[in-house]
């Protein structure tokens, strides 16, 4: 793990949380618009899936730190918080192992 991965994560982690939350909350306002629902149903589909994703955030951000940085990541991977174009901001070295564990 190279310093300059984790200060660039370091300063990346807004703007992927806010981009990460902006295509949630259009997804959410879709849930509030389906048709063929009723409007309670509506309410707690959207209810559920919002306490689904503040887990998905407080997993990937909360008690963030080096060590925990390359698990982290492949989590941010994993549900798109983290775009497989963002990370040719980062190392070859961060790059190939996180590539070599999403195969597996």
């Amino acid at each position: 793990m190279q310093k300059s991965d984790w200060k660039l994560i370091c300063d990346l982690l807004p703007t992927l949380r806010e981009r990460y939350l902006a295509e949630q909350n259009v997804r959410l306002a879709g849930l509030l618009a389906e048709p063929g629902k009723t409007d309670s149903e509506r309410f707690w589909d959207t209810f559920q899936e919002m306490r689904r994703q503040s887990k998905v955030l407080r997993d990937c951000l909360d008690g963030y730190s080096r060590s925990s940085m390359w698990m982290n990541m492949r989590l941010m991977l994993s549900v798109g918080m983290l775009k497989p174009e963002d990370l040719a901001l980062f190392s070859e070295e961060l790059r190939t192992g996180l590539a070599e564990t999403a195969a597996e």
